[in-house]
């Protein structure tokens, strides 16, 4: 067959184009930002809402189509509305009116006459057109989707690890997260075996279960022990510092996604053991023996990391605050002399110094990404400059009994591995 996959470089697409290929099946990417030269792809941004009319000569020869575009917040540019709703519909309708096959929509739990979101609203928007057409195939509606790059596997895995979780309810809410793997075999089968008319089929794990308990197996899944140490907190406090997370780079949290996860992920109609021929893949298995240490350790990395950037951070300006009058200004001043500093000198030295930290400080915070590795070297040449004059000029601090100067050492351990765990810039293209 020949089928055109959109949202395909994203994660579930991207499983979805690999498992058609795999089974002997053309797949036409439909890519934002396609690859030169790549043949078996075609430019669209679902955020301009291309017509139907825009996409009837690009159904030519198209069998099936499968729909895998979707967001999970909202950014500048994308939004629900258009990405979800408006496109898809627009290519559906194209799609009955070219004569595909058969037409897969991926959709989400939760989408139905009970959805709130604008997440799911949005969604159900686009299946409504999908069921009122006269097509063959199927809108899928998944649980939380689990496997190797996905955001959302990027944030449970890091909840399982944490040592503490404050939740809601105490974690009570009922989930039934479903693998990857076993979401694209099922999605698979209907473009090979689409049924009649549009059918509206829930995608979940073997049963429910308290996301507590999902937590708990996915720690174990990882090879961490223990069960997670859960604190219950109001719904209120929850939501705040959901809001709170909204404004943090990369953040997958926010009041919506908030009551998205308070009002649980799980359905009594599942349709994939019966699809699959057996049960879906458990929780506890969803991580293979092979891969649990890569997960557990990057899982461990990117709950600590920010934590790390805040310490240093408040290192930053809490020495700056305490160099602008905090310690006594006299006493900074003997300590410059020392290295040879006197008069106006050592006031552009202290102070000049006192503003750098506090500069390095709010750029530890909220420096964009292209800027990140020339902060970590700007931090590490300070450290070493410090390490260096203490050494020649006030050599007893070495011996001082809380090791101030000592401490610059895993400081600038610390440093390094930030600055080694930045991606490395991209070279740009050229015409």
């Amino acid at each position: 067959m020949r089928v055109l996959l959109t949202g395909a470089s994203g994660f579930i697409g991207h499983a979805i184009a690999q498992a058609l290929r795999e089974r002997g099946h053309a797949v036409v990417r439909a890519l934002r930002r396609p690859q030169e030269g790549a043949s078996d792809a075609v430019q669209v941004d679902f955020a301009g809402v291309p017509t139907r009319e825009w996409w009837a000569p690009r159904l030519a020869g198209i069998d099936a189509v499968v729909n895998a575009v979707g967001i999970l917040r909202e950014q500048p540019g994308q939004g629900f509305r258009q990405l979800h709703a408006e496109a898809p519909a627009e290519l559906f309708r194209a799609c009955a009116d070219a004569g595909v096959g058969s037409v897969v929509q991926v959709s989400a739990l939760g989408a139905d006459e009970t959805a709130r979101s604008a997440y799911h609203l949005s969604k159900k928007a686009a299946d409504d057109v999908l069921r009122a057409l006269p097509l063959r195939g199927a809108v899928v509606q998944p649980s939380l989707v689990y496997g190797p790059g996905g955001s959302s596997t990027a944030l449970f895995n890091k909840l399982a690890v944490a040592p503490v979780l404050p939740f809601p309810e105490g974690g009570r809410m009922l989930v039934q997260p479903v693998h990857v793997d076993d979401v694209v075999a099922g999605i698979v089968r209907l473009v090979e075996s689409p049924p009649r008319s549009i059918a509206t089929l829930p995608f979940a794990g073997p049963r429910p279960m308290e996301l507590r308990e999902y937590l708990a197996d996915l720690r174990a899944a990882l090879g961490e022990s223990g069960r997670p140490r859960i604190v219950p907190v109001p719904a209120s406090l929850f939501r705040a510092s959901a809001a709170l997370a909204s404004h943090l780079p990369g953040s997958m949290l926010d009041t919506e996604t908030a009551d998205m996860l308070l009002a649980g992920n799980a359905t009594q109609r599942n349709a994939l053991p019966s699809l699959l021929g057996h049960e879906p893949r458990a929780p506890r298995a969803f991580v293979p023996p092979q891969a649990r240490e890569p997960a557990r350790r990057e899982a461990v990395l990117d709950l600590w990391l920010p934590v790390l950037r805040v310490a240093l951070a408040f290192l930053w300006i809490w020495t700056a605050i305490v160099s602008f009058g905090l310690y006594p200004v006299q006493d900074s001043y003997a300590l410059l002399a020392r290295v040879g500093l006197h008069g106006a000198m050592a006031t552009v030295a202290l102070y000049g110094a006192a503003l750098f930290d506090l500069a390095l400080g709010v750029l530890t915070l909220a420096a964009p990404a292209r800027w990140r590795r020339p902060v970590w070297v700007a931090q590490l040449a300070l450290v070493a400059g410090y390490t260096l004059l203490i050494t020649l000029f006030l050599p007893e601090q070495w011996l001082h009994p809380y090791g101030p100067i000592a401490k610059n050492i895993p400081v600038a351990a610390l440093i390094a591995l930030l600055w080694a765990l930045e991606p490395p810039a991209r070279p740009e293209r050229r015409a």
